[in-house]
């Protein structure tokens, strides 16, 4: 009689945080097209220079000839303006991507600043608490109960027009966002046992803040993140299309979609509709992502 051989089984591989992370966001078709999209919107973006016929707001390349051609109409100059131009006749798919250009950095610019002094704000309220804890939070509270664009367009109307002055009047009004946000979480972590440890220690104050806590945090600001950098970018489009945000030398979607609001009722659609179009498109995928962020970090909304 031979003996058996006993294989003892081969424990599976542990599935690293990252891993599981990108196995549950990649399991929505919906969010793997909204991000997708934004990937070619953000690609088209940064290409623009080099894809585009024309740069829209270079006055040796606009021809007013070519002034509210339709779409699909060659130009005098000879290439084919398939979306159609302006008023001024610069091609709209050259505008518009330049006008993601700033559209995007916008956008991105305010939030990334907003993170920042909203993380430290709601950081250091949670961790000190009391009477300091409070008056921060009232005055956060105050803030908020102003909308976002009310406050934009008082600091803006205030500051004059610029890419500088948008962006700051866009991390004024979204600050607060991040420092209620990051004041929740780190509460709930000043608490345990981890943090009690690291005071024990003698660990700094700012170590625990942002090398105990702070890691703790970042999934609910990932979330914010992503949202608010969406209201960034629309709050300007509304900023410029008023007037009040971006110059007509300074392009952005708000000013593309400003340009043509005169001529819709003409019948020339095609220069506010397109810029439009690319507004949506940018601001849906970016929420679709964020929303299905919010799911795939927060726990409670697993199924």
């Amino acid at each position: 009689m031979t003996d058996t051989q006993i294989i003892a089984p081969v424990p599976a591989k542990a599935e690293t945080p990252f891993a599981q992370f990108r196995a549950e966001f990649f399991e929505s078709k919906i969010a793997v097209g909204a991000l997708i999209t934004l990937g070619i919107v953000v690609v088209l973006a940064l290409l623009a220079p080099w894809i585009t016929p024309q740069n829209p707001y270079d006055l040796a390349q606009v021809d007013v000839m070519d002034a509210r051609l339709p779409p699909g109409e060659e130009a005098f100059s000879g290439y084919t303006m398939w979306l159609g131009s302006d008023g001024s006749g610069r091609d709209l798919f050259s505008a518009i991507l330049y006008g993601l250009r700033i559209s995007l950095a916008v956008g991105v610019a305010s939030g990334v600043i907003a993170l920042f002094i909203g993380t430290f704000v709601g950081l250091f309220a949670a961790y000190v608490g009391g009477r300091v804890e409070t008056l921060i939070m009232r005055f956060v509270d105050l803030q908020l109960s102003f909308p976002a664009s009310l406050v934009a367009l008082m600091l803006v109307a205030l500051l004059g027009k610029g890419v500088d002055k948008i962006i700051l009047a866009l991390v004024v009004s979204q600050w607060a966002y991040y420092a209620r946000t990051v004041r929740a979480t780190a509460l709930v972590e000043r608490h345990k046992e981890y943090v009690e440890a690291a005071i024990c220690l003698g660990l700094s104050k700012a170590r625990i803040m942002f090398r105990h806590i702070l890691p703790n945090c970042l999934g609910p600001l990932i979330v914010v993140g992503t949202v608010q950098v969406a209201s960034a970018i629309s709050l300007e489009a509304t900023l410029s299309f008023l007037g009040v945000g971006l110059p007509q030398t300074q392009p952005s979607l708000g000013v593309l979609i400003a340009n043509g609001f005169e001529y819709m009722l003409s019948g020339r659609y095609w220069i506010s509709v397109f810029p439009g179009l690319a507004l949506l498109l940018t601001v849906v995928s970016i929420n679709l992502v964020g929303d299905h962020l919010r799911d795939v970090l927060n726990p409670r909304m697993k199924k």
